[in-house]
């Protein structure tokens, strides 16, 4: 473990924003230095070594920043909880982070191992290159990126959540709240034995409310504080054909072709300009006046996003993104029949399969929500099935659709005015001197409904991190200055006085 702080901060009698950038810019390159040590451990939740090696240096590491830790035993991987108590009157703060990170494919990566972190700038042609660390020690551009995995998702917002309660130990600050965290190590498995988990752990997480630090800024990239989040459902959905494939100019016109029976199934479910059509699909979310209203103060430059993808026109679920993001949606995230490309072939394929993900939110329920999916599967003249179809139901059904649906964890969203919006609010201000940006609900998916639900806590999240950080994908990223900022902003934060709840 690398020993993070040198000696001789002065102790503050008060965090104003001045004090808070100058210790973080005293230890600037000890902080990219323990960010680094922590990209070089492998986080593949997969992988039960992996997470055994992250959990015994995210120990120590909370451990030295005085927090007791424990395991908490799930089905899956551990996860760990970490716990500074001052005193059992004073409000309880739980912060969610997540330290297992997606899979990697090395031969994608720019870099020789995507945990050996590199550090690289942009050319004026747009590409990324490689410099050397020593770089650093003659001034860091915030335009600099470190490119490693879980650079941004989501072992930077930990380590800037580290660094934060150093510096504030450092700098002689006393909390008036009690601190818990919980760490997550099968997030991008869809946090599977969380819910149960935090439900025979309800002792040992009480808390007043929720923190989570994870995820990006609104994409302007000013301050922002994000109140909610979709849930997530997943379908696959397989039509039969022939057992094995055929010669298309032998049985075409006579064996029905699957990958045609899909098509069509699909296009059914939503309109040309992106409107889901299944019946009551979007039952329960209305948007007040009020809540229009907060949703317009969301500055996203809609042209340049559209722009940026090569888009012409968005889907009309909803007046704008962030009116979009309040419904429930309905995405193909994948599909596959036989062969395409240099490998395609002229035959008839035995079957044909679309992966879709429902993205949902607090007005829906998800088992609803497959239910109607799966009753207008049905509508459009399939037998539906959550397996193969045997030989009896080949010989009598034409068209046969296997339904597999799995929800892996539901929607939350908290009032602005709940205890952890007001102090998240709290500490934007005190560092920028103006209200972040208010976001109702993010459009991803985090797994913190199970919490709120076992707790009975409001929730809010500081989101940290660049948004073009490639996350999930390889050659992800953290720009150096939202690294460094993130730490400002959480040290800020965290050295306000909750309110009580």
């Amino acid at each position: 473990m690398a020993i993070l702080l040198l000696p001789g901060i002065a102790v503050a009698e008060s965090l104003e924003p001045t004090d808070i950038r100058a210790a973080v810019d005293e230890h600037v390159h000890a902080s990219v230095a323990l960010f680094r040590e922590f990209l070089g451990l492998p986080n593949d939740a997969q992988n039960s070594d992996d997470i055994e090696a992250l959990l015994a240096w995210l120990e120590l590491a909370f451990g030295d920043r005085g927090f007791n830790t424990a395991r908490i035993q799930t089905r899956g991987n551990p996860s760990l909880y970490a716990g500074r108590l001052i005193d059992n009157s004073q409000p309880t703060l739980l912060i969610y982070l997540q330290a297992d990170g997606q899979p990697v494919d090395t031969s994608a990566w720019a870099q020789a191992s995507p945990y050996l972190a590199v550090l690289k700038e942009q050319g004026i042609d747009g590409r990324w290159s490689e410099i050397p660390w020593v770089r650093l020690e003659h001034g860091i551009d915030p335009d600099w990126r470190v490119f490693a995995r879980s650079a941004a998702d989501s072992k930077g917002p930990m380590t800037q959540f580290l660094l934060a309660i150093e510096l504030l130990d450092a700098s002689g600050f006393v909390p008036e709240y009690n601190l818990k965290v919980l760490i997550d190590t099968e997030e991008e498995l869809g946090s599977p034995n969380l819910a149960e988990a935090i439900n025979r752990n309800k002792g040992l997480l009480a808390a007043d409310m929720l923190l989570i630090f994870d995820g990006p800024p609104h994409a302007s990239n000013r301050p922002t504080v994000t109140f909610g989040a979709r849930g997530i459902a997943t379908v696959t959905l397989t039509t039969y054909g022939p057992r094995v494939a055929q010669h298309s100019g032998h049985y075409g016109n006579f064996v029905p072709n699957p990958a045609f029976h899909l098509a069509r199934l699909l296009a059914s479910m939503k309109s040309a300009d992106g409107v889901v059509q299944i019946e009551g699909f979007y039952d329960g979310v209305e948007l007040s006046d009020e809540t229009r209203e907060i949703l317009a103060q969301v500055p996203d430059d809609e042209a340049a996003i559209l722009s940026s993808m090569g888009v012409a026109k968005p889907d009309a679920v909803g007046e704008t993104l962030q009116q979009a993001i309040q419904y429930p949606s309905l995405n193909i995230r994948g599909m596959a029949a036989a062969w395409t490309g240099t490998e395609s072939r002229t035959i008839i394929p035995p079957t044909a399969t679309a992966e879709i993900d429902i993205r949902l939110v607090t007005e829906s329920n998800a088992e609803r929500l497959l239910g109607l999916v799966r009753s207008h599967i049905e509508g459009q003249g399939f037998y539906v099935i959550d397996r193969e179809p045997t030989e009896a139901e080949r010989a009598k059904h034409a068209r046969i659709a296997s339904f597999v649906a799995n929800v892996s964890y539901g929607a939350f969203r908290s009032d602005f005015d709940a205890p952890p919006g007001l102090l998240a609010r709290a500490g934007m201000r005190n560092l920028y001197g103006e209200e972040p940006i208010l976001i109702r609900s993010m459009g991803g998916s985090i797994p913190i409904a199970p919490i709120i639900a076992a707790l009975g806590v409001p929730a809010a999240t500081v989101p940290t991190v660049n948004i073009d950080n490639n996350q999930h994908s390889p050659n992800e990223n953290l720009r150096l200055g939202n690294f460094v900022e993130g730490i400002a902003i959480l040290m800020s934060v965290l050295s306000q006085t909750p309110p009580q709840p």
